[in-house]
């Protein structure tokens, strides 16, 4: 057997002729998937077979330079402008009402940055490639007393990766 192939939908047993069995293999996923892609590139190799491997890597976070955009991105941005609607909606209804939205993004702000561009809620987008600082002048707490004294309500979209150095390490 050259290897057993679990899908989410079936299990595939591949028996008989290894050579004749499959010429390709298309893997898509996220960094797992790729490392387990190279494991079986090692032994295919190992096993000098003539079966070629496609890696097509899968990340909501669009965070991959040589393609426009990966699968899954444009769904996600869709969902995060959603709930960026529903924390306006309740900021809104509150007085000084702060709608704060977090989302995926632990070292890029792709997603965030694009909800933010597709949306007319949000007053305060925070990524991980820009640094920020909550007090003193210009600090986010100013702008957001600012913010509150002339809308009386702001949206904070925040990639999680976002202040990662306002965080004290224990």
């Amino acid at each position: 057997m050259l290897f057993e192939l679990i899908t989410g939908r079936c299990p595939v047993d591949p028996t008989g002729d290894e050579d004749s069995l499959l010429d390709g293999v298309y893997i898509i996923g996220g960094d797992g998937t790729m490392r387990g892609a190279v494991k079986i590139f090692e032994g295919i190799s190992r096993r000098k077979l003539n079966i070629a491997i496609a890696r097509i890597p899968k990340t909501v976070d669009n965070d991959i330079g040589i393609i426009d955009q990966s699968f899954g991105f444009q769904t996600a941005v869709e969902m995060a402008q959603e709930a960026i609607s529903a924390a306006h909606v309740e900021a809104e209804s509150a007085v000084n009402g702060i709608g704060l939205v977090k989302l995926m993004g632990r070292s890029t702000g792709h997603i965030a940055l694009h909800a933010t561009f597709n949306s007319r809620d949000v007053d305060c987008c925070l990524i991980p490639e820009n640094d920020f600082y909550l007090e003193g002048k210009g600090g986010l707490f100013e702008f957001l007393e600012e913010q509150l004294k002339e809308n009386g309500h702001a949206v904070i979209v925040i990639a999680e990766g976002a202040g990662q150095d306002l965080i004290p390490r224990t």
